[in-house]
C-alpha cells in the first residue's frame, strides 16, 4: 500500500500542469514562488554518487554510498524519497534502501542533488514548475555530464514546466526564507566560473525572479578556496522569516580565511536586520583533516522532521541538538553520522532536494 501511494503522488506530479514553458517572466506572471523548506513536501529527490572520475578510490565510494541509503532510508520514515541514478546501478543500491525509498531512472555522476537537482516552484494554483538555475560543476571544476541535465530530465520525466533563470550556479548558494528573502554569498554567483558579464545587480535581480523573492542580503564569502566558492548554505540557515540559524567556529581566528569570512557574514546578516543565532562548531571531531567540513547548519528539514549531522562532540553535538529543537519544536530531530560527506566538503542539506506539497 505505502509504494503505491508513493507512485500515485509522484504520478500526480506529472499532471499538474503539462509543457514546458521557458521564459521566466512565465513564472512571475503565474506567481510562482519557491516556498519554504519547512513547507509540507510531496516527496524528497537524492541522487546515488557513482562516478570514479568524482571517487577514484572504490573503498571511499562505497562508504559515500553507504552514507547516502542512510540519509535516504532516515527520511523515508518520514515522507516519499526518490533517489536518481542510472537503471544499471538500480540493483546494487536496492541492497542498501529501504523499501520506502523509490528508484528512479535517471543517470548521475555525484550525490549533490541541492546543487545539479530541481529547484520546485508552486503557485496560489496549484501548479509546480521548476526554476532552473543551470549546474555547471561549480565553474567547470568536476565532470558534470549527467548532473548538469538532472533538473531538464526530471522536469520532462514529471511533464512540468521548466524556467530558464540565465543564472549558472547552485541551489546550495542560495538560503531562502519562502517569503521573499535570499542569502547569498557574492563568491558563489559574481564570479566568472559561473556567470561571466554580469553584475551583481544583474544577478539579484535574476534571482528574486527564480526564486519568487523580493530581496537579497549579501556577504562577500570566500572564491577560490573550495570547490563551491564558499556556499551559504553550510553556515546560515533561515528557520523563520527574519530567524537565522548560524554555525561559526568556536574561536574564530581572523588569520583563516574561511574563519574572517564566516564573522564577515554573521556581521552582514545583524546588519541587515536579522536575529541570528550561532551554534559553534565541534571541537572534538571523529575526522581531523583541516578540509572536514563540520556544519550543524548543513541540516534537512522534511515532514515532521529535522535530519542532521553529529560529529562526536558529545557538548556541541548537544548544542546544535538543543538549538534545533527549540527553533522546529514539533519535530523529531534524527541525528546522523554523515562524517563522509564532511570529508566532501558537504553535508546533509547538499545532498536532498525537496519537492514541495500542492
Amino acid at each position: 500500500m505505502a509504494a503505491n501511494r508513493r507512485q500515485i503522488i509522484f504520478a500526480a506530479a506529472a499532471w499538474c500542469v503539462m509543457g514546458r514553458i521557458k521564459n521566466l517572466m512565465a513564472a512571475q506572471t503565474g506567481g510562482f514562488r519557491v516556498p519554504a523548506e519547512d513547507a509540507p513536501h510531496q516527496r524528497t529527490f537524492m541522487q546515488w554518487p557513482v562516478s570514479r572520475a568524482v571517487y577514484n578510490d572504490r573503498g571511499f565510494l562505497a562508504v559515500i554510498q553507504s552514507t547516502i541509503a542512510n540519509i535516504a532510508n532516515a527520511i523515508s520514515a518520514f515522507e516519499p524519497v526518490t533517489l536518481l541514478a542510472d537503471k544499471k546501478h538500480h540493483k546494487a543500491a536496492r541492497t542498501q534502501l529501504s523499501s520506502d525509498v523509490e528508484l528512479c531512472n535517471i543517470p548521475t555522476e555525484d550525490l549533490w542533488c541541492r546543487d545539479s537537482g530541481p529547484i520546485f516552484m508552486t503557485n496560489a494554483a496549484g501548479d509546480i514548475a521548476i526554476s532552473h538555475i543551470q549546474f555547471n560543476g561549480w565553474g567547470a571544476r568536476q565532470v558534470h555530464t549527467h548532473d548538469a541535465q538532472i533538473a531538464a530530465r526530471l522536469a520532462q520525466r514529471l511533464g512540468i514546466p521548466i524556467f530558464d533563470t540565465g543564472l549558472i550556479g547552485e541551489g546550495g548558494a542560495v538560503e531562502q526564507d519562502g517569503y521573499g528573502t535570499l542569502l547569498a554569498h557574492a563568491s558563489s554567483w559574481v564570479n566568472d566560473n559561473r556567470n561571466p558579464g554580469l553584475s551583481r545587480a544583474q544577478i539579484e535581480q535574476q534571482l528574486k525572479a527564480a526564486y519568487g523573492a523580493k530581496r537579497v542580503i549579501w556577504a562577500e564569502g570566500l572564491a577560490g578556496q573550495d570547490i563551491t566558492d564558499y556556499h551559504i548554505d553550510s553556515l546560515a540557515r533561515f528557520t523563520a522569516p527574519g530567524r537565522v540559524l548560524m554555525n561559526l567556529p568556536y574561536a574564530p581566528d581572523l588569520s583563516d580565511p574561511f574563519h574572517a569570512a564566516a564573522v564577515q557574514t554573521h556581521d552582514a546578516l545583524i546588519n541587515a536586520g536579522l536575529d541570528v543565532e550561532v551554534i559553534p562548531e565541534p571541537q572534538i571531531r571523529r575526522v581531523s583533516s583541516i578540509d572536514f567540513l563540520a556544519s550543524y547548519a548543513n541540516y534537512y528539514i522534511c515532514n515532521g522532521a529535522v535530519i542532521a549531522a553529529q560529529f562526536g562532540d558529545e557538548e556541541t553535538d548537544a548544542r546544535a541538538h538543543a538549538a534545533l529543537k527549540k527553533h522546529y519544536p514539533d519535530r523529531e530531530i534524527v541525528a546522523l553520522n554523515v562524517d563522509a560527506l564532511g570529508e566532501c566538503g558537504g553535508g546533509i542539506h547538499c545532498a536532498t532536494q525537496q519537492m514541495p506539497a500542492v
